[in-house]
């Protein structure tokens, strides 16, 4: 991507831990599919606060496979009302395309790797 070394070495390893926007879009998708398909209408006043609270959780959601889930899962019952039956199909929706969220997850962290290291040029 043209970017500099020393940049990639910052930049890589932060936004690999804190930057998660494939696994919150696809937790709020999914969230709101299954709220659909169990009859519930979801509102901005439902919807809002939680996706706040997801982008603060996936700060510390671990770097593994469906572990963005296992970090959500108390957010869906408590912010969502999520039963054991929705819980259970969240997390099968979830691990089934996971891999679509770590593609933009990627893509996003190389993007902003890429503005990173083109502001850094403009200063120096």
């Amino acid at each position: 991507m043209g970017v500099r070394e020393r940049t990639a070495d910052f930049t890589v390893p932060l936004l690999a831990t804190i930057h998660l926007s494939g696994s919150t879009i696809t937790l709020v998708s999914c969230a709101m599919a299954i709220m659909f398909l169990m009859g519930d209408a979801p509102t901005i006043a439902s919807v809002l606060p939680f996706i706040f609270m997801l982008g603060i959780t996936m700060i510390a959601a671990p770097g593994v496979p469906g572990g963005a889930v296992m970090a959500a899962l108390g957010l869906l019952e408590t912010m969502l009302g999520f039963n054991q039956t929705m819980i259970t199909l969240m997390i099968a929706l979830y691990l089934a395309q996971d891999s679509f969220g770590t593609a933009c997850n990627v893509t996003g962290d190389g993007a902003i790797s890429a503005s990173v290291d083109r502001m850094n040029k403009l200063e120096s």
